[in-house]
């Protein structure tokens, strides 16, 4: 199994397409996915591209970190293990009863 690479600071016209045309200059492209917000389908500025073999993605990291894709410098590095839980979000600040303020 091959690589995930992260590739940030994405234009918001990017295709899947250009990215797997984009990769492809360094080896095979097993997968292109733009992150795209759940609501409003539109890109949220970064991608996942996994590549055939990590001779790939290592290759393809080193080309194309800083690449200038529609006058935006690319961010891209290995992809970071997705973590099982993302903890807690928002509620409390904890604490206890405040205190008196009058």
């Amino acid at each position: 199994m091959g690589k995930r690479v992260f590739v940030g600071n994405l234009p918001f016209s990017a295709t899947e397409d250009q990215l797997r045309e984009l990769f492809s200059q360094h080896g095979e492209v097993a997968s292109a996915e733009i992150v795209k917000d759940k609501f409003t389908e539109r890109s949220r500025g970064f991608a996942f591209v996994e590549m055939a073999t990590d001779e790939a993605a290592a290759a393809a990291v080193a080309a194309l970190n800083q690449h200038q894709m529609d006058g935006r410098p690319l961010t891209v590095n290995e992809a970071r293990a997705r973590t099982e839980s993302r903890g807690p979000r928002g509620g409390s600040r904890g604490g206890g009863e405040g205190g008196n303020r009058w």
